[in-house]
């Protein structure tokens, strides 16, 4: 089997110093297939998780085509969040210092937060080669005619489905619709739903497809756990559930900022130290957040799906799925930010009727699901939902014929529907204790 190198790719001598510094050994799969489609000038769509080397599958393509005598922007790459941009931001000097181009090659970081008059004069006093940011700021800059992105050669779009989520499609369209038609567009995505089509379809005519199954969470590393939640309060169950765990640091998912606020309100009027991390909060308060997650301050974050891409969390032991979420990839990703570099890890997941679909989508794929209850600060093994259902049609198929059994009167009288409906549950009490017997 031939072992793959980034010298296959020829790339430039400045880039392969690059790599000798960063400390890359092998490509990973994603930069095997992205690195030589980018350097062909291909547009492309990239689906891959969290881990898997896609900022510098597109990174070293950029710098490898690089023209540091050119006086205007080359380069620009978009992302959801400004956490996402500002990390993207470090790896790019990071690279530039490694090559030793850190007096030549120019990066700017476009994210809002910052003085923004202060920005459009550093950014019309020199252009950058490289910008990165989140949409919305970069076409700030572009009203303000601060730069200019017409003879940029490639534009990234990152985290593609999380800036849907958030919003931020609109304001990526009208960057494009200010760039050259032949700009080189390479979006990446963890996944690729109905809604996003619109927008691919637009800008990218037959783009290279590059879809890469690696780091996804497998039985062997981690345990799902279901927990039927019965019309609980989510609070208490997950009060119920803090009792049995001692986890290092766990997420809490819910699927909206305002479901986010409530719970990390009701968890902190019981008493338990929990954190809250979502789109909804200011810049400030995110930066805040992540530093005290870093200082182990909470030993639990109640969070929207902004956590499980994008910003990176360390030391996640334990994710719990306060609501499930709506897709499975969407699952993949939250229970994807523990068991990371082969670490065990645990996913506890409340579910309702209305979630088994996608349950049983994720037990197709491969994924096992134990049930379990906890009572008195103890993990309790029940029936799966399976033997539940059986359960309850055997019962309303019990109650039917208790039904029938019931005899209306010749003469209706006033109460008699009461009447009626007590012998009935009579006639099922009857049935449940022979269908027991049979057993």
């Amino acid at each position: 089997m031939s072992k793959h190198t980034f010298e296959q790719f020829a790339i430039t001598p400045v880039v392969s110093e690059m790599v000798e510094g960063l400390g890359f050994q092998d490509p990973t799969p994603i930069q095997q297939q992205v690195i030589p489609a980018a350097l062909r000038g291909e547009s492309l769509i990239g689906q891959s998780h969290t881990g898997s080397g896609k900022t510098h599958a597109y990174l070293l393509s950029l710098f490898c085509q690089l023209e540091e005598d050119a006086d205007h922007v080359q380069f620009v790459i978009t992302a959801p969040t400004r956490e996402l941009a500002i990390q993207i931001h470090e790896e790019v000097k990071k690279a530039i210092q490694f090559a030793g181009k850190d007096q030549i090659w120019r990066s700017k970081l476009l994210i809002g937060g910052t003085d923004k008059q202060k920005m459009v004069d550093k950014l019309s006093a020199n252009p950058p080669h490289i910008v990165v940011g989140t949409p919305g700021r970069i076409l700030d800059m572009v009203k303000e005619e601060a730069i200019d992105l017409y003879q940029a050669k490639s534009f990234v779009l990152d985290e593609a489905d999380l800036m849907l989520d958030l919003g931020f499609i609109e304001e990526v369209d009208q960057i494009l619709v200010r760039m050259d038609q032949e700009v080189q567009i390479m979006v990446f995505s963890a996944t690729i739903p109905e809604r996003l089509k619109p927008f691919l379809n637009k800008y990218l005519t037959n783009p290279t497809q590059i879809q890469i199954e690696d780091n996804k969470p497998s039985p062997e590393s981690m345990e799902h756990r279901l927990i039927p939640l019965r019309h609980k309060d989510y609070a208490d169950v997950i009060m119920d559930i803090t009792k049995a765990i001692q986890p290092y640091l766990a997420i809490i998912f819910t699927n909206g900022k305002d479901l986010a606020d409530e719970l990390a309100n009701d968890l902190i009027s019981r008493g338990l130290k929990v954190g809250v991390l979502h789109g909804g909060l200011s810049p400030r308060e995110r930066k805040r957040m992540l530093k005290e997650l870093q200082n182990l301050r909470y030993q639990y974050i109640v969070a929207t799906d902004l956590a499980s891409r994008g910003i990176d969390i360390q030391g996640v032991s334990h994710v719990i799925n306060a609501q499930m979420p709506k897709e499975e990839e969407f699952y993949i990703h939250r229970v994807g930010r523990t068991a990371r570099a082969g670490m065990e890890g645990t996913a506890i997941n409340l579910y309702s009727d209305q979630d088994l679909p996608l349950i049983q989508k994720l037990e197709k794929k491969g994924l096992t699901f134990n049930f379990y209850e906890v009572k008195n600060g103890e993990w309790k093994e029940v029936k799966s939902y399976n033997e539940r259902q059986n359960r309850e049609r055997t019962t309303s198929d019990l109650e039917k014929k208790a039904k029938q059994m019931v005899r209306k009167p010749k003469k209706v009288k006033p109460g008699y529907k009461k009447k009626m409906k007590q012998e009935a549950d009579k006639n099922l009490k009857k049935l449940k204790r022979n269908s027991y017997r049979k057993k």
